[in-house]
């Protein structure tokens, strides 16, 4: 085990956390482009469309079992989507995905001043989603702050890390 001065495990360790911090990357950059896919494909179902597909799709269980829960949360979630819903929806996959998409652009691309821009805005997105998730209670929104959490901590690891060794930031991409 290491006392913490040996320097092949600092190396290892750096690798690591800067491997790390590339999956984080490409992952927001996934989950960007889906948000972005998810916004558009949004704008084209009608909330009547959606109600009526869902319905269809459930009646059989419902048959089986009238008071299963998941299919009642469902059908009853498809019935208050709304046009007002369905806008918010669009607006809101729409900019969160070009924001992330631009900033894993800027992370990529290794600009300096992108990253503390990350973290500022990855903490606003963590604020809004806690807001959201108190009145969601939404699991995936706990999921996704908690990401946002670990790529908030590798985004200042890895700005330390080239603020620290220049020559460790390369040319940029």
């Amino acid at each position: 085990m290491s006392d913490g001065r040996d320097p092949h495990a600092r190396r290892r360790k750096a690798a690591l956390l800067h491997e790390g911090f590339e999956l984080g990357i490409l992952l927001k950059g996934a989950h960007a482009v889906l948000e972005i896919v998810g916004a558009v494909l949004l704008w084209f179902v009608r909330p009547e469309s959606l109600s009526r597909l869902v319905r269809l799709l459930t009646q059989n269980e419902l048959s089986e079992d009238p008071r299963d829960l998941l299919v009642n949360l469902i059908l009853k979630a498809s019935e208050h989507y709304s046009v007002s819903a369905q806008r918010f929806g669009v607006f809101y996959l729409l900019s969160h995905g070009l924001v992330n998409l631009a900033l894993v652009l800027l992370l990529w691309r290794r600009r300096l001043w992108a990253y503390p821009a990350v973290v500022v805005v990855l903490l606003l997105f963590i604020g809004y989603q806690i807001l959201r998730w108190t009145g969601t209670h939404s699991l995936f929104l706990v999921l996704l702050s908690l990401f946002d959490a670990v790529m908030i901590w590798l985004t200042l690891v890895e700005y330390h890390r080239l603020r620290t060794d220049p020559w460790k930031r390369g040319p940029p991409r």
